[in-house]
């Protein structure tokens, strides 16, 4: 059975570590050799891209979470979908797309930053209602620079009309999944059928 390269994206509080973490529980837990993995990455590039974000930003941001990316496709997410794993990776392009852009870099640039990424095989919008994401920002506390401004709103907003727009042309066709009013193992259930009905392609 070939690799699948699975991606969460959405605003924050939307519950998108927690899904990642459930599906590749479900898929390890069924045989299926799964990396669990997230951007900004674990390396010394992401390191300093998610935990610096209160003094970089802009289009320095852009590019540093740029290059996360392709350093991650190629030491991590690449050789895992070659030796058959699926990968889920918490967070991936289409948050580029929002997050740079709410970072006030222009939509054209981080397009052609992230040209050469790889397109996952299935790309997820993991999002809720703008209240229920306040609601769970909240109460769990912003994780970034971009949740404590309180922008979820825009950044679901933003998500809704790029998946039909440029992230839809660009080979991004978001699934997507509604956390508002479901318990977190049914969405884990729904997800496990797209990827189940993908797996019976290959």
């Amino acid at each position: 059975m070939g690799g699948l390269f699975v991606t969460l994206d959405g605003p924050g509080g939307a519950g998108k570590s927690t899904l990642a973490a459930l599906i590749a529980g479900r898929l390890t837990a069924a045989g299926r050799p799964t990396l669990a993995t997230r951007e900004p990455s674990l390396s010394l590039i992401g390191v300093l891209a998610r935990e610096h974000t209160d003094i970089i930003g802009g289009a320095a941001l852009a590019c540093l979470v740029a290059a996360d990316r392709y350093q991650h496709l190629a030491t991590e997410i690449r050789p895992a979908l070659a030796s058959g794993s699926t990968v889920i990776c918490d967070r991936y392009v289409p948050s580029s797309y929002v997050l740079q852009q709410l970072d006030g870099v222009p939509l054209d640039f981080i397009r052609r930053l992230n040209d050469l990424a790889d397109r996952p095989h299935l790309a997820l919008l993991v999002t809720a209602a703008p209240s229920i994401l306040e609601r769970r920002l909240a109460k769990r506390g912003a994780h970034s620079r971009f949740e404590h401004q309180g922008s979820s709103s825009r950044e679901a907003h933003l998500y809704d009309d790029l998946a039909a727009g440029a992230l839809a042309a660009d080979g991004f066709r978001l699934h997507r999944v509604d956390t508002g009013d479901i318990s977190p193992q049914v969405a884990t259930d729904a997800v496990m059928d797209l990827i189940c009905s993908l797996s019976s392609r290959q």
